[in-house]
């Protein structure tokens, strides 16, 4: 038997990895909604939302910023959309 295992508990170990992975991913959903608005909304958009929902439901330290990285990966697919129907083109530009 590990004695890690014997004298440690590694079930908590795994929870706070678990945990600090799901606030890595609710920070990185975040950074990447917020570039998303300028530079390459089609795929920062849809990851911010993934992320997001992932630090969620691993149950993040930080369900507000997992929250805005949803609100923010839709908001880049909106403005996307909104950018494609006024110009008629997937490639937008504002000249």
């Amino acid at each position: 038997m590990d004695s890690r295992t014997a004298a440690g508990n590694p079930a908590g170990t795994r929870t706070r990895t678990r945990t600090r992975d799901a606030d890595a991913m609710a920070v990185t959903g975040f950074v990447l909604g917020l570039v998303g608005l300028l530079v390459m909304n089609l795929v920062l958009g849809p990851t911010a939302v993934v992320l997001g929902a992932l630090a969620l439901r691993r149950h993040t330290t930080r369900p507000g910023r997992a929250r805005l990285a949803i609100g923010l990966g839709l908001a880049d697919v909106v403005l996307l959309a909104c950018l494609v129907t006024a110009d008629g083109t997937w490639s937008w530009s504002l000249t």
